[in-house]
C-alpha cells in the first residue's frame, strides 16, 4: 500500500517535506492523534481497546540524496553525498537537481589513462551535467538536493524502485494504520535524518512514554552471486529479518525472543541479520531518554543505497503479517506489563 508513490517522492536528510505531506495526507482522519515535532517527525496515536501498555512502531522517511557543494567554470555541478552512497555507483546516472534534470559525468573508457578504473572513484571526480555551458548559466543555488529519478516497477513477486530503505517501512506503517485493529495504544513515528546519524528519532522518546518499540526497516540482503555466502546478510524470499544485534546494539532479549516465537506461532518464514554491520534507529531508541526495550524488524532489499533496489513481495506481506499480529494481539505485553 503506498509503496511505489513513497518511493518515487525526493526526500533526502533534511528534506523530508514531501514525504511527510504525503504520509500526512494520507492517514488523517484514520488516528486518533497527528503531528509534527520540531525536528519534523511524523508522529500518530491510533488507540486501542487497553490504555496500560502502550507501544511505539518507528519507520524512517529519508532516503540517501546529494546536495550540490559548487558551481564549477564550466556549468558543471560538484555534488557530495547526504548519507552512504558509494560514488562507484552513481557514475552515469540520472539526477534530479531542483527542477533541472542532470547526468553524472566521469571520463569515459576511451580517453582513461590505463591504470584508471582500478582504483576506487572519488566525488571529486564527478560532476553533474545539467546542459549549462558556462557558469553564469546555471540556476541552481548551492545546498539544493539530487535525487536519483528511479520509477518503481513489479517483476514478478519483485518489486523495483528507490528509497526502499526506509519507505518500505513507512508504506508497512501506513498499511497498519489503514488495516489494523490495535489492541493497546500504538505510535506509528514517521523519523527523519537516519542517514545521517540516526537525528530524527534521538527526540522521540522525550516526548512519547511507551513501553516497547519496533523500527521496521529495508536492510540490505547480499545474497548475489559475487558475494559469498558468508557474507550474506539477508536472503530474499526468506521473509523479514528479524535483528539480534547491528552497531552499538544488541537488541533486548526478550523483544527479540517475542518476535521469534510469534513468526514461529503463525507460521511466518522469518531469517536473521546474519552481518551485524550498519545500525537503525533502534540504537537511538535505546540509548535516548530513559531509554525502551526495542527490536528490528526488516524487509531485506538488494542493491540498497543505490539508483536502484529490489525486494520481494511475498517478503514484505510477510512482514506485514507479523507487525499486525504484534499490534493486535498481547505478545509483547505478556512480557512488557506496565
Amino acid at each position: 500500500m503506498f509503496l511505489k508513490e513513497l518511493t518515487e517522492l525526493n526526500g533526502g536528510s533534511g528534506d523530508e517535506g514531501p514525504v511527510r505531506d504525503f504520509i500526512k495526507e494520507k492517514i488523517e482522519g484514520r488516528v486518533d492523534l497527528l503531528r509534527e515535532d520540531r525536528m519534523g517527525n511524523l508522529i500518530a496515536l491510533k488507540k486501542g481497546s487497553k490504555d496500560d501498555f502502550k507501544l511505539l512502531l518507528m519507520a524512517h522517511m529519508d532516503e540517501v540524496a546529494f546536495m550540490i557543494t559548487a558551481i564549477n567554470d564550466d556549468g558543471t555541478l560538484s555534488f557530495a553525498p547526504v548519507g552512504g552512497v558509494d560514488p562507484k555507483v552513481v557514475v552515469g546516472k540520472t539526477l534530479r537537481v531542483g527542477d533541472r534534470l542532470g547526468v553524472v559525468g566521469y571520463r569515459p573508457i576511451h580517453l582513461q589513462r590505463e591504470d584508471e578504473g582500478k582504483g576506487r572513484v572519488s566525488y571529486k571526480e564527478l560532476s553533474i551535467d545539467i546542459g549549462a555551458r558556462k557558469k553564469d548559466e546555471v540556476d541552481v543555488e548551492l545546498g539544493t538536493y539530487a535525487y536519483f529519478t528511479t520509477k518503481y516497477e513489479e517483476i514478478g513477486n519483485r518489486a523495483l524502485g528507490k528509497a526502499f530503505d526506509d519507505r518500505v517501512g513507512c508504506s508497512l506503517l501506513m498499511k497498519l494504520v489503514y488495516e489494523s485493529d490495535p489492541l493497546y495504544d500504538t505510535y506509528f513515528v514517521f523519523a527523519v535524518q537516519e542517514e545521517v546519524g540516526l537525528r530524527g528519532s534521538a527526540i522521540v522518546l522525550e516526548q512519547l512514554d511507551v513501553n516497547v518499540a519496533i523500527v521496521v526497516e529495508g536492510t540490505t540482503a547480499g545474497d548475489i552471486p559475487t558475494n559469498d555466502e558468508d557474507r550474506w546478510a539477508t536472503h530474499m524470499g526468506n521473509g523479514p529479518v528479524i535483528t539480534f544485534m547491528h552497531r552499538g546494539l544488541v537488541v533486548n532479549k526478550e523483544v527479540f525472543e517475542t518476535l521469534r516465537e510469534v513468526s514461529e506461532g503463525l507460521g511466518i518464514p522469518y531469517q536473521f541479520k546474519m552481518r551485524t554491520a550498519g545500525g537503525t534507529d533502534a540504537y537511538r531508541l535505546s540509548t535516548t531518554a530513559y531509554g525502551v526495550p526495542v527490536g528490528v524488524i526488516s524487509v531485506p532489499a538488494r542493491y540498497i543505497h543505490s539508483p536502484v533496489s529490489m525486494i520481494d513481495l511475498g517478503d514484505y506481506e510477510n512482514t506485514f503479517d507479523l507487525l499486525k499480529a504484534l499490534v493486535e494481539n498481547d505478545h509483547l505485553e505478556r512480557r512488557f506489563s506496565a
